[in-house]
This record gives structure tokens, C-alpha cells and sequence, in this order.
């Protein structure tokens, strides 16, 4: 069974840093497309960024130049560095990605449980 889990929410002033984790655990034979999303109590999610198999990257406007989206293909874990954070920053993050299970022929799409980040002023 494909999990994701999230890891390294948390509070943090604004202009400081946090380092988000998602692991993919399960038996697997290939993971494709990743990417982090954030909701906002009363929004909806939207798209932080995303990271292909080749590592090609996308952020949203918002976040360019603060926060950096990695993978680490032999531990199938995605990372979120997170700098300059802005009270605005603040939302429950959640990770996502195309697993193809192992035995399946087919790609599934994974959501984690989500990881609160919450930025003061």
C-alpha cells in the first residue's frame, strides 16, 4: 500500500525557514510526478510547486526565489526548503504524487495527510 507522509511543519516567524519532507513508503516501482500544495483555512488548495521525474521544476508566483522543491529519487522522498516565510505562508501543506505501484502497469495519484505551517508576524 503507496503512503505519503509529511514531515518538518511548524510555527516560525515570518522571515525565518522551515524544511518540509515527504516520504513515499510501499512497495513501489516508479514514482513520476511530485509536488507540494497548501491550503489556507477557507481557500482553496493551489499548487506550490512541482518537480518532475527529471528533476524539472515549477513554482507559483508567489513563493519564486524563497522556497526551493527537491527529490532524492533513491530515498523517494520530495523536500521543501521554505525561506523568507510570510504570515501568508501559512496553510496546512500537503505533498502529492504519481506512484506507479509495484505490479501495476498504471500510475496512481497520492495525497499525504498534510503538515501545518504557521508564520507570525
Amino acid at each position: 500500500q503507496v503512503q505519503l507522509v509529511e514531515s518538518g511543519g511548524g510555527l516560525v516567524q515570518a522571515g525565518g525557514s522551515l524544511r518540509l519532507s515527504c516520504a513515499v513508503s510501499g512497495i513501489i516501482s516508479s514514482i513520476n510526478h511530485m509536488g507540494w500544495y497548501r491550503q489556507a483555512p477557507g481557500k482553496q488548495r493551489d499548487l506550490v510547486a512541482s518537480i518532475t521525474s527529471g528533476s524539472r521544476t515549477n513554482y507559483a508566483d508567489s513563493v519564486k526565489g524563497r522556497f526551493t522543491i527537491s527529490r532524492d529519487n533513491a530515498k523517494n522522498t520530495m523536500y521543501l526548503q521554505m525561506n523568507s516565510l510570510k504570515p501568508e505562508d501559512t496553510a496546512v501543506y500537503y505533498c502529492n504524487a504519481d506512484v506507479q505501484p509495484a505490479g501495476w502497469l498504471t500510475y496512481g495519484n497520492y495525497w499525504g495527510q498534510g503538515t501545518q505551517v504557521t508564520v507570525s508576524s
